[in-house]
């Protein structure tokens, strides 16, 4: 219940796997204030840019929904590589011969003259390229790009503090939602062969505990992912694929869990028939709690270091994972176990393998 208030309270931050844009890794000679990275991109038209650091002191993650520059920038990036480029080569005729919202082709007199331009803008953080390998060319193309006009503006900012860029990925929204659904298939298709690999194995009874319980760990993260978002700054964390893949992991992590315990249960059954379910149930559980508490708390420990010193990027994935082996734990115990019991009280049905 608790995860559920909380994903339709709160709701679901995605990252850009899911709802598009452009994702700029920048990694620094120097540790950065975080701060000063901010008010740099605040007003550089590109509309709200969220920064968070990545990996440590010296990187940086800037995330925009742009997939590419908006068209009233572009007149504000054409001066400035025009201003560049008679700064590079004084008095030169600048013939601008194509124009997209992704580049922008000048044309020089003289391949010497192209040469010293490419140069000079690559230098400046424009991402250029010579229209043809063949000596005698005279025209560059300067790439539009969002990261390109990141760093333009970031080079002024901080000169004595040079930095690279370490990655630059884009998504299209109709891609991330694409993704989107094919997670959700993959996670509930996980879930309908759970049940029906179980229902074959045990019982059906059993199998729709198991998988009561896969849902309760799920909503749970999900929950948690939603109600510590804005609250905790380490703990920002948004859905995006790592973070599906953690979902499955642990879907898989708690059902093997439970069917230890389930496993163990049909044991005592054969053994002690005529004992009742509680009893049977009591005696597996009690047989299994050392070995699950012992598992989970290794497999806690290399998570919680994974989570600590993971970085940025595996955050989320270590994150989803810490939560979802905790209540994959008990919900073996508490809400699998019990939901059979349950059932089999309820329907007076004496369970027999």
């Amino acid at each position: 219940m608790f995860g559920l208030i909380s994903i339709l309270v709160r709701g679901l931050q995605f990252g850009i796997d899911f709802k598009g844009g452009t994702e700029v890794a920048l990694e620094f000679s120097k540790p950065i204030d975080i701060a000063e990275v901010r008010n740099a991109v605040e007003n550089i038209g590109l509309g709200n840019v969220e920064v968070k650091t990545f990996g440590g002191s010296l990187g940086i993650l800037l995330r925009t929904e742009l997939q590419q520059l908006p068209p009233e920038v572009i007149p504000t990036v054409k001066d400035k590589i025009e201003s560049l480029i008679q700064k590079a080569a004084p008095g030169v005729e600048i013939k601008l011969i194509d124009s997209t919202h992704t580049a922008l082709t000048y044309d020089f007199p003289d391949a010497q003259t192209a040469n010293l331009i490419y140069d000079k803008l690559f230098e400046a953080g424009f991402q250029t390229a010579k229209a043809s390998v063949e000596p005698e060319n005279t025209a560059v193309v300067v790439r539009l790009g969002i990261a390109d006009w990141i760093k333009e503006n970031l080079s002024e900012h901080f000169a004595d503090n040079p930095f690279s860029v370490l990655k630059e990925d884009k998504v299209g929204p109709k891609i991330g939602q694409e993704l989107k659904t094919d997670a959700i298939i993959a996670v509930m298709l996980s879930l309908v062969v759970i049940l029906i690999y179980l229902g074959f194995r045990f019982k059906f009874v059993f199998a729709l505990g198991a998988v009561i319980a896969l849902f309760h760990d799920v909503l749970i993260t999900l929950g948690l992912f939603a109600a510590l978002y804005g609250v905790f700054p380490g703990l920002n964390l948004e859905i995006t694929i790592s973070v599906v893949a953690a979902f499955l992991t642990l879907v898989g992590y708690s059902i093997n869990d439970t069917v230890i315990v389930f496993d163990r249960v049909r044991e005592e059954i054969k053994i002690h028939k005529s004992l009742p379910i509680i009893d049977n149930i009591n005696r597996a559980i009690n047989k299994t709690l050392s070995r699950t508490l012992i598992t989970v708390f290794t497999t806690l420990l290399t998570t919680l270091v994974l989570l600590i010193f993971g970085g940025e990027v595996l955050r989320g994935f270590a994150f989803a994972l810490l939560i979802g082996m905790i209540t994959g734990t008990y919900s073996s115990i508490f809400i699998a176990s019990a939901f059979v019991l349950e059932a089999v009280n309820r329907s007076d049905k004496k369970i027999e393998f």
